[in-house]
């Protein structure tokens, strides 16, 4: 079988990220609620996470609903609507359902036509792999645009009287659209990535009940096996090693160093990971994105939504060298080297 004359025509393209958008919903729940709603208090929860407040959906608001106005906003940054797009890849760990899959909720809702989409669980590290697994679709010239997106409603798998995770995690949004960098633009577009899974840490971070292995049944629903169980401990080890380590490799891997990077996004899941993460790296404090404080950990909308901090604030420019990094249950583990093209 022979290939078509666009794929034998066809090299490999750069990258860009050419829009962005995010979105978290209105409603605030700040440590100050927490301490009326468990055991536990605001000086502990910004000790031990660097944690203030976080945004919650109302009741009946799922993933697929933030996801579309993340969507909407990057679409009407680009000045494109969403049947221009070819693909959506929705980076997710808390789909509206297990089927249809949200990606068919998010391009429905949009009413984009002729594309296709499916989701990716990866958890804290969905959006990254997703991102790389969008990006190689407009390297091959299989496609001209791809929107990723980064969404998770995490206070619906939340148990709100488990104090070692209901201080932590909050919801919302973030999409970008990936297109061909321009012809000569080399510096302005995706560079390298390295991603890893490793499976032994899958009892450290998991909600045990719902899939195959543990149906719902009222037994499981009694012993809250439908709700984030997490080992603190063995998460923030693995966690503080690894995000180092998979950066120190990819800078090494293209020759460089910490101190060349001009903005370091890495998921936000604790200031202390975060921090360590900079000081391995001898990163420049100024470099380092950190937006915990206003946000938790919205999983895999953590990094677009540290994106956006970093454009609001003045950091992240056309020609930046940005670092992004992530650890999740699995455990997952990604990082992307990218110049940013706007």
């Amino acid at each position: 079988m022979t290939s078509s004359p666009r794929n034998t025509a066809m090299a490999i393209r750069r990258v860009k990220i050419s829009a962005l958008g995010t979105y978290v919903p209105p409603r605030l729940l700040t440590n100050a609620d927490l301490e009326k709603m468990v055991e536990t208090t605001n000086d502990w929860i910004v000790e031990r996470t660097g944690i203030r407040e976080r945004h919650i959906v109302e009741k009946g608001v799922a993933t697929s609903d933030i996801a579309v106005e993340a969507a909407k906003k990057a679409l009407a940054f680009r000045g494109i609507e969403a049947s221009d797009l070819d693909a959506i890849f929705v980076a997710t760990v808390t789909p509206d359902m297990l089927f249809p899959s949200t990606a068919c909720l998010v391009q429905h809702k949009l009413g984009a036509k002729k594309l296709w989409g499916v989701d990716l669980s990866a958890a804290c590290s969905a959006f990254l792999f997703a991102l790389q697994n969008g990006a190689q679709f407009i390297a091959t010239g299989a496609h001209q645009r791809v929107m990723v997106i980064g969404a998770d409603v995490m206070s619906s798998i939340i148990d709100y009287t488990d104090r070692a995770t209901c201080v932590i995690f909050g919801d919302g949004a973030g999409a970008v659209i990936l297109e061909a960098a321009d012809e000569g633009s080399e510096g302005n577009s995706f560079i390298d990535f390295l991603h890893e899974v490793d499976g032994s840490g899958g009892g450290s971070l998991y909600m045990p009940g719902g899939g195959s292995l543990n149906p719902t049944t009222h037994e499981t629903v009694d012993k809250k096996m439908h709700y984030v169980h997490q080992d603190g401990g063995a998460v923030f080890k693995f966690a503080v090693r690894k995000m180092a380590d998979v950066c120190v490799q990819l800078l090494e891997k293209n020759g460089l160093k910490g101190s060349d990077v001009d903005v370091f996004i890495p998921h936000q899941a604790n200031l202390r990971i975060i921090n360590a993460t900079a000081d391995r790296l001898s990163l420049r404090t100024e470099s380092v994105v950190i937006n915990i404080d206003l946000y938790g950990n919205t999983t895999a909308g953590t990094i677009p939504l540290a994106m956006q901090t970093a454009i609001e604030d003045g950091r992240l420019k056309k020609g930046s060298l940005v670092l992004l990094a992530s650890v999740g249950a699995g455990f997952t583990v990604g990082a992307t080297l990218l110049r940013w093209a706007y």
